[in-house]
């Protein structure tokens, strides 16, 4: 008898558990989907604003930007193409780095860059978003593929210094950058 009230109370234990594991399941899933409906617009408010705001930076002067697909067209206030910006991204030293990146109207030259997201080491990898760092790439030529050099000053037209002691991040900028130039 004694072996019957123990199973009993251990089936109607085992089935609380279970019960009480699905409600829980259930509460959390429902959580996760207003959340997720909620936050998704404002992220990619947030993302739009960044990328305008970084496209601005590139071409100062920036009034008006026109989205086609892969690629933004940047005006002027007089209606003038100022150039077009691309996004760009790829593997960095600690995860992806993303960028956007613009070139002259005539298509010709590298007009800068922007760093959008990356993960890099603080105070070594993240100083790719760093000034210094990105005016090496203003008017580098498109039909040429960037180089980077280690502990000397560039000697060709194509080339830009490597940030000491983050190689691996410069590389990955000027290999990000070389891949989406060739598309």
């Amino acid at each position: 008898m004694l072996n019957k009230i123990s199973n009993a109370l251990f089936k109607n234990s085992v089935l609380s558990m279970i019960s009480a594991l699905v409600i829980v399941g259930m509460i959390s899933g429902y959580a996760l989907v207003y959340v997720y409906k909620y936050a998704t617009p404002k992220i990619e408010e947030n993302i739009e604003k960044e990328t305008k705001k970084a496209i601005s930076s590139i071409f100062p002067g920036t009034v008006t930007i026109e989205d086609d697909k892969d690629m933004f067209k940047a005006i002027d206030a007089k209606g003038e193409v100022l150039g077009y910006a691309f996004l760009a991204e790829g593997n960095g030293y600690q995860g992806t780095i993303k960028l956007i990146a613009g070139a002259d109207k005539e298509m010709k030259k590298l007009s800068g860059f922007e760093v959008l997201e990356s993960q890099e080491t603080p105070g070594l990898g993240a100083e790719i978003g760093n000034k210094a760092f990105k005016e090496q790439f203003r008017g580098l030529p498109l039909g040429k593929n960037i180089e980077y050099v280690k502990n000397r000053k560039p000697t060709k037209d194509n080339q830009i210094e490597a940030i000491t002691g983050a190689t691996i991040s410069s590389r990955a900028v000027v290999n990000i950058l070389n891949k989406k130039i060739r598309k």
